[in-house]
């Protein structure tokens, strides 16, 4: 991790400066600028934990935020201590511990026993720019915290990033959710593991959300959720084009829309558009991109040089393949909307389940036309499998989103999500 003092910029500063805000810190405006007020709260922190309080935050002061960052950190059991007052120091309580803990007898604690010790603060930050290595940190976090969750990966991404899924529920009834498939619609990876992580929480303590049995959702379906397919193009449009990327020329060609890639970019770090890779009319749909000047690789719309060229769609193929979904949905934005159908191929049920899925959410179900009509992921699996496969469009403007619409976005998904696993 790079050293962070007064003038760095980058999605790294803004992890910090949302951490310090949740533990109680002011360090103005979440904006991934290190301004003084950030500083000043970094000095504070440091002074709280025995640091030199310089305001730079290099290994040292890493060294205690990281597990913060992580959600957990590792104790190691000591003389008189008991779940109680190791709950007190982690400002957290017996019940989060025993979670992270299974089979631990809270009475019968060892001296240098080793435990898994949960913050009192959530692990996914939903104020922040999320990118690949926020992902793959609150992966293990809640993993962590939440032992139950099973945790993969289905394949790796041009640039060799996993496309990790995560497993919730053990019943025979299987859906798929997805995001992150285009690189400037990144805001529904981070509401995808929010919701991953309140179900998590519910299902621990037995807790409903909105009426939902979590433990009945639990035995009776299994949840599969890759939440980013495209981590290469996210961090493209989050980062920018780095020069040890092997395409960073080429990236720099393709994008000939004289705008930079933060608000651009959906392709993946080849140029091809992911959504447009999958085999459902691919040759119908690449002899009209040509037409529309999207015949080479570039920021949006190339389908590839041919149906399933991309290693993060052969991934989702051969995911799919290997399980027997019921039903699934690819999360997008924007435009509040619900598209259901794809060639008059889905089955009835697929409408009626969309008609439900507008209800909670409030979105328009709809159709595609025109160049959203060709060769995505849910058209695939409808033409494949003729079960119900829904591309959703959250939120409203031109994306990228503000992060300001995660909030809302999560309130309008959240039952949705829930629905979806039992209905």
């Amino acid at each position: 991790m790079r050293i962070l003092r007064l003038g760095s910029r980058g999605t790294d500063v803004m992890e910090i400066q949302g951490l310090l805000a949740r533990i109680g810190y002011k360090p103005g405006p979440i904006d991934g600028i290190f301004g003084e007020q950030t500083r000043q709260a970094v000095i504070d922190f440091q002074r709280n934990n025995g640091l030199t309080p310089d305001g730079v935050i290099g290994p040292a002061t890493y060294r205690i935020l990281n597990p913060l960052l992580l959600g957990y950190d590792t104790y190691v059991v000591q003389p008189g201590d008991t779940l109680w007052r190791i709950a007190q120091k982690y400002y957290t309580t017996v019940s989060r511990i025993m979670t992270a803990n299974p089979g631990i007898d809270p009475y019968r604690l060892r001296i240098g026993q080793r435990l898994t010790v949960p913050f009192g603060i959530d692990v996914v930050d939903t104020n922040i720019a999320y990118n690949y290595e926020v992902l793959e940190r609150d992966i293990a976090g809640l993993k962590a915290r939440y032992p139950f969750i099973e945790t993969g990966s289905a394949g790796q991404s041009v640039l060799g990033r996993n496309l990790y899924y995560l497993k919730l529920g053990n019943g025979p009834n299987k859906v798929f959710y997805n995001g992150g498939i285009h690189s400037l619609e990144w805001l529904p990876v981070p509401v995808l593991m929010k919701w991953i992580e309140n179900f998590s929480s519910a299902y621990a303590v037995s807790r409903n959300i909105r009426g939902y049995d979590v433990r009945s959702i639990w035995d009776q379906s299994t949840i599969y959720i890759i939440p980013m397919v495209n981590p290469d193009g996210i961090d493209i449009v989050l980062n920018g084009p780095q020069p040890d990327n092997p395409y960073y020329n080429q990236l720099l060609e393709w994008n000939d829309t004289g705008r930079p890639f933060s608000q651009v970019w959906n392709a993946n770090t080849r140029g091809v558009d992911l959504n447009h890779n999958y085999d459902a009319l691919w040759y119908e749909y690449q002899q009209l991109a040509e037409e529309l000047g999207y015949g080479q690789p570039g920021p949006t719309r190339y389908p590839g040089p041919s149906p399933e060229s991309e290693p993060e769609t052969q991934a989702i193929v051969k995911f799919i393949r290997e399980h027997d979904f019921r039903l699934i949905i690819a999360y997008h934005s924007q435009g509040q909307v619900i598209y259901w159908n794809f060639q008059n191929l889905a089955p009835p049920v697929a409408r009626t389940i969309g008609e439900m899925f507008s209800n909670v959410s409030g979105y328009a179900l709809d159709e595609t036309t025109g160049t959203a009509a060709y060769s995505g992921m849910k058209d695939w699996f409808i033409q494949e499998y003729r079960r119900p496969g829904y591309t959703i469009e959250t939120g409203l403007g031109v994306n990228p989103l503000p992060i300001s619409q995660i909030p809302q976005i999560y309130d309008e998904n959240e039952e949705l999500l829930l629905l979806a696993a039992v209905v």
